[in-house]
């Protein structure tokens, strides 16, 4: 069991150093949710984010795998505000939720694993004083971060498991199976951390 790779580039997003991407994107998150608050905050920051994905020239069929499952989220949380509050507002949870995904994904495909733990080990080192473990929490984190990508790709095997199956594939059909594969998942990458000494 590996963390999802880095995909390979050239581009200006895989030259910057983990830790400046790292800062950038705290930075964006915090905008993200304190400023997308209008339709036209919104808008931008969905530009911004799909530009920043095209500079980094990932390519289509890995763009899609990785953010698949955000859309299918997205999707339903857009339904349901818009029934439930309007287009507006629909609009504006959906975009910010799947920006703030999309720009993470993107750190994630444009750095190494290994130098993103560096990164955050670094980063949180002051933290050693109040007694945190900077390295249990960066990989802590560089999961939770990384997660994204892997249950993509579940979800994608999933549908295709149920079209060669004849079935169509829909939130209820997908959804108990993307669990169950979810937390197998977990427990894989648990072994494979115990095995290597992080167990507790």
């Amino acid at each position: 069991m590996s963390l999802p790779l880095a995909v390979s580039g050239d581009s200006w997003l895989h030259r910057m150093p983990a830790g400046r991407k790292l800062l950038a994107l705290l930075v964006g998150e915090v905008i993200v949710a304190a400023a997308a608050r209008s339709v036209a905050a919104a808008t931008v920051a969905v530009v911004v984010a799909a530009a920043l994905w095209s500079l980094a020239r990932v390519p289509v069929r890995t763009a899609w795998r990785s953010l698949r499952l955000i859309l299918l989220v997205a999707t339903l949380v857009g339904a349901a505000q818009w029934w439930y509050a309007g287009g507006a507002p629909a609009f504006v949870v959906t975009s910010q939720l799947v920006v703030a995904v999309a720009i993470a994904v993107l750190v994630t495909l444009t750095t190494r694993t290994s130098d993103l733990l560096d990164a955050l080990d670094r980063g949180l080192k002051p933290l050693r004083h109040l007694g945190v473990d900077p390295a249990r929490v960066s990989l802590t984190l560089a999961l939770a971060v990384t997660s994204v990508p892997v249950v993509g790709g579940l979800l994608g095997e999933l549908r295709q498991a149920a079209r060669a199956r004849g079935i169509r594939p829909g939130p209820v059909v997908l959804g108990v199976p993307l669990v169950v594969r979810t937390l197998q998942h977990a427990d894989q990458l648990g072994e494979a951390l115990a095995a290597r000494g992080v167990d507790d």
